[in-house]
């Protein structure tokens, strides 16, 4: 009985996760009923923007708009880079798989995200995720915040 209980919660877990991708953030608050306060170190934000600006502009944009067609597959199948400024799907990820995605890089056939693990450090790559999440607006910051509550 606790196997088939701990089944139908993957179950669940992952008809969630899959759903939660497509759906623009609606949290607007977060469950104590305020906007989180968010906690920048002004030196990490500059150095996070000097890291972006001189690795990731290229791909993601320089204010992180991402591709324009970054929904649509490229001939090889796989997506071009996606927004990284709150309009995109990176707000649904939490901070360990960011920081997994920009180490490792996207799966073969998904995406043509290189794996920065021998360029940037982890705390460089944290503060380029610090960086970005700057530029969410509020609804997406406090929808990610919430997500990152229940993990």
């Amino acid at each position: 009985m606790r196997r088939l209980c701990n089944i139908l919660v993957i179950i669940a877990l992952m008809i969630f996760l899959l759903t939660a991708c497509d759906q623009k953030p609606s949290v607007s608050m977060s469950s104590t009923g305020q906007m989180p306060e968010r906690q920048y170190d002004e030196n990490i934000l500059v150095a996070g923007k000097k890291i972006y600006s001189e690795n990731c502009a290229q791909c993601h944009g320089v204010n992180a708009e991402g591709a324009n067609n970054w929904q649509q597959r490229n001939s090889d199948g796989t997506f071009p880079a996606p927004p990284l400024n709150g309009s995109g799907h990176a707000w649904h990820h939490s901070s360990a798989v960011l920081v997994d995605m920009i180490q490792n890089g996207s799966k073969p056939g998904e995406g043509n995200m290189p794996a920065w693990k021998d360029k940037l450090s982890r705390e460089q790559i944290e503060s380029v995720i610090q960086y970005f999440q700057s530029l969410w607006p509020d609804p997406v910051y406090a929808a990610w915040f919430e997500q990152q509550q229940r993990l």
